[in-house]
């Protein structure tokens, strides 16, 4: 099974994936390059800040690389897009429940403070909700892709009854577009 048979490129949320991914990117890379441009040192915990946060020259690079990685999720587009947003979402809840407990710590290489934590959240929380839009919900469409997937069985064969299309196979598919 192919990643890109499940989500037709047209679709309209490929585009909330792609945009969602951008912006988020965007707002890394520029918190990543700003640390750059203060030429901050690598493993530096003496509570350099950045537009309010505190960071040293391996928050930054991380904070880029994941930009980096969004943004090319992004140009790739559909469930691509969407899994990178999740998969990055939850590492940045993790990562400040990780750093809520090293605050103030000598583990805390990446000099996180209280609004860094908070920042790990929000910025978690915004990309997995862009990832998992039209995904992950109790009231998808009918016509989503990610429902027809979950409903193979009897609710796949109510849908399709109501259109004029029913089967006797208690395993077909509804056709792919």
């Amino acid at each position: 099974m192919n990643l890109r048979d499940e989500l037709p490129v047209d679709h309209p949320l490929s585009r909330v994936y792609r945009v969602g991914a951008a912006l988020c990117g965007l707002l890394l890379l520029i918190f990543g390059c700003l640390g750059f441009a203060d030429s901050l040192s690598s493993f530096d915990t003496a509570g350099q800040s950045i537009a309010g946060m505190s960071t040293n020259g391996l928050l930054s690079s991380i904070s880029v690389i994941f930009g980096l990685l969004l943004f090319v999720a992004a140009l790739i587009g559909g469930n691509v897009a969407s899994s990178v947003n999740i998969a990055v979402g939850v590492l940045f809840v993790l990562s400040g429940f990780v750093h809520l407990f090293l605050i103030g710590r000598p583990g805390n290489i990446l000099d996180f403070g209280m609004t860094n934590v908070i920042f790990s959240f929000l910025m978690g929380l915004l990309v997995m909700t862009f990832g998992m839009y039209g995904r992950v919900s109790g009231g998808l469409p009918h016509d989503n892709p990610y429902w027809r997937q979950r409903h193979t069985g009897t609710g796949a064969r109510s849908t399709r009854a109501g259109q004029g299309q029913v089967s006797g196979s208690p395993h077909a598919q509804l056709p792919r577009r």
